[in-house]
């Protein structure tokens, strides 16, 4: 690289994060300025433009203030006190920042519950929240049914958006309450450094936590993205990711209503009909995770996919063997990743910098930043020390785990943790590098490269050994879906008896039943031999979190065993090179090792 190249690098990654910067540099910790301030004074400087759009309904910024003053009044007339928590189980809808935003005004805190769940998943989220009011929509009340047998205290659930037989309606309660906006007195003992809204995990490996997310939290996400894409009130951004969860009811909502511009509601992701909606509601900005652009990817040519105003995309989780491919086919000219966790400390963003990274932090700016990625050893999963006790920082180009220092006097650097106490201590690294200090555990294997960049690469716990060598699950998903036909592969290691480590396994979706040879010679030529997935099976779909996580604890636990799995089941086979049906006989001369893999 040319030294007007290198130049010209670091003024436009400077320029950028700089812009950003000065989006949140009045954010203080120790203030009463919470984020319903910085929303009601978007709403006065916005007043008239239109803030949200759901089919043929929309919202200006007073029509949306208006909303959420009732849903305030509401929370006075039952006796709220600020503090306390009132659960939202909603769907994505026009009201649904409204309601959040509602309640803060007078400082109770909502709790946004995913509207997928239900039985003993709902009941738990319901239960640590500590609600005593839940807000149903309509259409949900046969997943409540199904849970609050198992809920331990007493909850109303009331009817939002419609009206239910033996439900107190909450569209009438709210009708009744002059919209006013309250007295900022209301809230006026709240300082920016405590809690506003409980949001929670996507439960991959087990129950949700309920994530503590604090008004400096909320503010920083809401107003940081429309400064990094300067956005505008002409604006609109795509959302049809789920409202409850960071990425897209924070990240992404802020983008544009912090700007001056408009969201367009969607229910949920229907990537048949995502470029007809792009182009009907004129969205110029779109909010991603990864698996929706790759599911975008294996759709057949749209005659709509290049004929559109989107400018920006911004989110996270795009592999490399996704990004090139979607930014060109779909004329997309701005990607904004990021990186960062709901509850965590840890937060990259890359704007227009390298295919697949996540962000950067260069050498001169390293003290202003706190993360660091340290050696992990996926066989014992756990992070390795020094003979002096201390964990060791990789090198660049090494993978490792990312960390994030824990540092209480900056906001932006504290770990507020969860609800319960033991799963807030499970996530903190303590004596890394001092005798004393703490760190947040991301729980993320990354890479940095020389110039800073950051590059994500697997999941703690989803890299496994093979062979004496790492896999890294991500690494294998991605060879795979780039076989023609494959839409999805979820990648994780089964056990196998007789062998150490864990055998590659790979649960794939496809268009239609893949030709297994020309797959095979696929992986040959794509992957390293210990990276090969031994095993493949044949799924109709791929099991997700709301989020568009892949779940893969039930795969791990149903192994390769065909009792455990009523779809097509293959595996390597040693002696043609092919991957050949896997049956109970094979299956057994397997576990009886008479059968090598």
């Amino acid at each position: 690289m040319g030294l007007f190249e290198a130049i010209g690098r670091e003024y436009h990654y400077l320029s950028n994060l700089l812009r950003m910067l000065r989006s949140v540099k009045d954010v203080d910790a120790s203030s009463n300025n919470l984020i319903c301030d910085n929303i009601e004074g978007w709403v006065d400087k916005f007043g008239s433009n239109i803030a949200f759009i759901e089919d043929d309904r929309q919202w200006t910024y007073d029509e949306f203030d208006t909303y959420a003053n009732r849903v305030a009044g509401w929370a006075i007339s039952e006796g709220y006190k600020p503090g306390e928590t009132v659960a939202i189980f909603a769907q994505n809808r026009l009201e649904y920042v409204a309601l959040w935003f509602g309640l803060s005004k007078v400082g109770v805190v909502p709790a946004l519950l995913n509207f997928q769940l239900l039985g003993p998943a709902l009941a738990h989220c319901v239960n640590i929240s500590e609600a005593r009011h839940l807000i149903m929509d309509h259409a949900l009340v046969e997943n409540w049914e199904t849970a609050k047998s198992d809920v331990e205290h007493e909850v109303t659930a009331l009817s939002a958006f419609g009206e239910l037989s033996g439900y107190d309606s909450f569209d009438a309660a709210i009708s009744e309450i002059v919209p006013n906006r309250p007295s900022r007195a209301v809230r006026e003992g709240i300082r920016a450094s405590e809690q506003c809204m409980k949001m929670y995990t996507s439960g991959t490996t087990g129950m949700p936590k309920a994530a503590k997310v604090t008004h400096v939290r909320a503010q920083n996400y809401m107003r940081a993205f429309g400064a990094g894409a300067k956005s505008g009130p002409k604006d609109r951004m795509m959302m049809v990711l789920p409202m409850y969860h960071a990425t897209g009811g924070l990240c992404g909502v802020g983008a544009v209503i912090s700007r001056g511009g408009a969201v367009i509601v969607k229910r949920k992701f229907s990537a048949s009909k995502f470029w007809d909606d792009v182009v009907e509601y004129n969205a110029s900005m779109f909010m991603y995770v990864g698996e929706l652009c790759r599911f975008l990817l294996s759709t057949p040519p749209h005659p709509k996919e290049r004929d559109h105003k989107l400018q920006w995309i911004i989110g996270n989780g795009l592999r490399p063997e996704v990004w090139e491919s979607f930014v060109s086919r779909f004329n997309i000219p701005h990607v904004m990743e990021f990186y960062g966790a709901t509850e965590g400390n840890v937060s990259l963003i890359n704007i227009d910098g390298p295919v697949g990274a996540v962000g950067r932090v260069p050498n001169y700016l390293k003290s202003k930043f706190n993360i660091d990625i340290i050696r992990y050893d996926v066989e014992t999963n756990s992070n390795i020390r020094g003979s002096d006790g201390f964990c060791i920082r990789t090198d660049n180009g090494e993978i490792g785990e990312l960390i994030g220092e824990i540092r209480t006097d900056e906001a932006r650097f504290r770990f507020d943790g969860y609800e319960g106490k033991a799963a807030t201590q499970k996530k903190i690294l303590r004596d890394v590098f001092t005798k004393g200090d703490a760190w947040f555990r991301t729980g993320d294997l990354m890479r940095r490269d020389d110039l800073g960049y950051y590059y994500f690469m697997d999941r703690v716990g989803d890299t496994f050994r093979w062979k004496a060598e790492n896999v890294a699950t991500g690494e294998v998903a991605a060879a795979l879906s780039t076989f023609e036909g494959v839409t999805q592969a979820n990648v994780y290691g089964v056990q196998v008896p007789g062998y150490d480590g864990r055998a590659g396994m790979a649960a794939i979706v496809a268009e239609k039943v893949p030709d297994l040879k020309k797959l095979k010679l696929h992986i040959d030529n794509s992957l390293p031999h210990y990276a090969r997935p031994v095993f493949l099976r044949l799924s109709s779909e791929s099991e997700t979190t709301s989020t568009f996580k892949f779940k893969k604890t039930n795969l791990v636990k149903a192994g390769f065993d065909p009792d455990n799995i009523h779809e097509p089941l293959f595996y390597a086979d040693a002696e043609s090179g092919e991957f050949k049906p896997l049956d109970k006989k094979i299956f057994e001369a397997i576990i009886d090792g008479s059968k090598r893999l």
